[in-house]
């Protein structure tokens, strides 16, 4: 198991929808895709505006397939014109990929 931390750069005043994307639909298209968020935070001081949170996937290569699946989903595809017509919810995303320290090989 692997864990992806992704950290999104939220523009100014689109923390609410971003959040409202994950909640009534982002979150059920990555269970599609076989893709767990395990952990969901906001940054706690407000002006540095970032979303953390933590998926799970059994593996590098499977993670970069189900990746590929939910970019290339219509219903992703669509949900994401829709909610940014007024532009852009994300300004840069970061990821780190982690191992559990405890696991042995």
């Amino acid at each position: 198991m692997i864990y992806e931390l992704r950290v999104y750069e939220v523009h100014p005043g689109k923390m609410k929808a971003l959040l409202d994307r994950f909640e009534n639909h982002t979150i059920a298209l990555f269970a599609k895709h076989g893709m767990r968020i395990t952990q969901f935070w906001e940054d706690l001081d407000e002006k540095n505006n970032r979303l953390y949170y933590v998926v799970e996937h059994d593996s590098l290569d499977i993670r970069n397939l189900n990746y590929e699946r939910f970019r290339n989903d219509p219903e992703w595809l669509a949900l994401k014109q829709v909610t940014e017509e007024n532009g852009p919810l994300v300004q840069a995303q970061v990821s780190y990929f982690m191992k559990d320290a405890f696991l042995t090989p």
